[in-house]
């Protein structure tokens, strides 16, 4: 029986390419797979078909929008998940995704290798087979950029060599990824880190320095979970959507950042992400209302560690597995809505609605009705800054 390789494919020149590439490198057999994770574009069928005719002996296509927002983009959302506390992890999060239907297609067409088309400087080589690993570590990977030296211009020849249906000539100045949770732009002019952004940069936001009028948007959330807008019940996948769209026409979202790359460079990256910043922002802002002071506080640690391990590939990993499970947990009090007006780029939280508020108005006021009482913080200060005060006076002795 000849040897099968699983591709992720995209329908784009480098992976139709890499059909027959990999085919000629290594004798296998190739089985594309495209997942749809929101990144828009063509077609599925469209794809399927293109892969075939590029040579791939089966096609898979898989329609995942609705499981990437709730698997995925659903835990990121409730661990307030800000990569260098700014980037919320739009590439990171699309690619487990991904890996799981490319070990599933594996194992349906008894493939031995999973194959992906990134490149050897970057993180997603990382995700993608530290993810292949975790779930199927008897599978191995190869990706043709990197371990054959498939080069832009070498592709492209291939491609017009063998006649593939695949146009050579149109390039964006741009590397561009994007999925229903943002869109993620670097290279071409953005390599230098003192040019600024252009306009045509941008897909996913509006100019935030353009007139025009606020939008007023309530969101609420049921254990950490946004289940409506407006008062109108979403799922997941299409709060994302459609605050995508109220946030982006406010120019919210937008991200220009040099960032820590996994493979020890720094990048600079221009990011959209107007639906994920306005529902990060809204979720934090209602766990400030709803969660323990103490438990607040050790989840901003829990948050950071989430998102490096996302963002450094390692999802099913057993210590993202376990911070799941206090994520999970920390949220079971995250319910009510949170109104915010969207406008000039900002998404800026104006009101804090829930039934499981600890905040108490007769606590809080400085006016008549206080029923703190305040005659118990001297005692209290006393003992607080007791240790303190102790090494103080040790220390002017010395």
């Amino acid at each position: 029986m000849t040897e099968r390789v699983v591709l992720a494919y995209s329908g784009g020149l480098d992976t139709s390419v890499a059909i027959g590439w990999i085919a000629e490198e290594t004798g296998a057999e190739v089985v594309a797979v495209a997942v749809d994770v929101g990144q828009g574009g063509e077609d599925l069928d469209v794809i399927r078909k293109r892969a075939l005719a590029c040579g791939a002996v089966e096609a898979e296509v898989a329609d995942a929008k609705d499981e990437f927002a709730e698997e995925y983009c659903l835990p990121a959302i409730k661990a307030n998940a800000l990569y260098m506390d700014r980037y919320p992890l739009v590439s990171a999060l699309s690619r487990p995704t991904i890996v799981k239907h490319l070990v599933a297609a594996a194992r349906k067409h008894g493939a031995g290798t999973v194959a992906h088309g990134c490149t050897g400087k970057g993180n997603d080589q990382v995700r993608f087979e530290a993810g292949i690993s975790s779930l199927a570590p008897d599978l191995t990977c190869i990706a043709p950029v990197r371990d054959y030296a498939m080069t832009r211009d070498r592709a492209i020849a291939f491609c017009e060599a063998k006649g593939l249906p695949i146009a050579t000539t149109k390039k964006s100045p741009y590397s561009i990824d994007q999925n229903v949770f943002g869109r993620a732009v670097e290279t071409g002019f953005l390599e230098d880190i003192w040019n600024a952004p252009i306009e045509d940069v941008y897909e996913y936001t509006a100019d935030p320095a353009t007139p025009r009028e606020a939008d007023e948007v309530i969101i609420t959330f049921d254990k950490g979970v946004p289940v409506a807008i407006d008062g109108e019940p979403v799922t997941v996948l299409q709060a994302v959507q459609r605050l995508n769209e109220r946030a982006g026409a406010q120019g919210v979202g937008r991200i220009d950042m040099v960032e820590d790359r996994l493979v020890g460079i720094k990048s600079r990256e221009v990011y959209e992400a107007p639906g994920a910043i306005a529902l990060i922002t809204a979720h934090q802002e209602l766990e400030a209302v709803t969660v323990e002071r103490e438990l607040a506080r050790y989840k901003r640690q829990v948050e950071q560690r989430w998102g490096e391990l996302v963002y450094d590939g390692l999802w099913f990993s057993p210590l993202k597995r376990a911070l799941d499970g206090f994520i999970a947990e920390a949220n079971e009090q995250v319910s009510g809505e949170i109104r915010m007006t969207l406008h000039g780029g900002r998404a800026v939280v104006t009101g804090r609605k829930s039934q499981a508020s600890l905040y108490d108005f007769n606590l809080a006021t400085y006016d008549s009705g206080d029923t703190f009482d305040q005659s118990l913080s001297k005692g209290f200060i006393e003992i607080f800054g007791m240790s303190s005060k102790i090494a103080a006076k040790r220390d002017l002795q010395q």
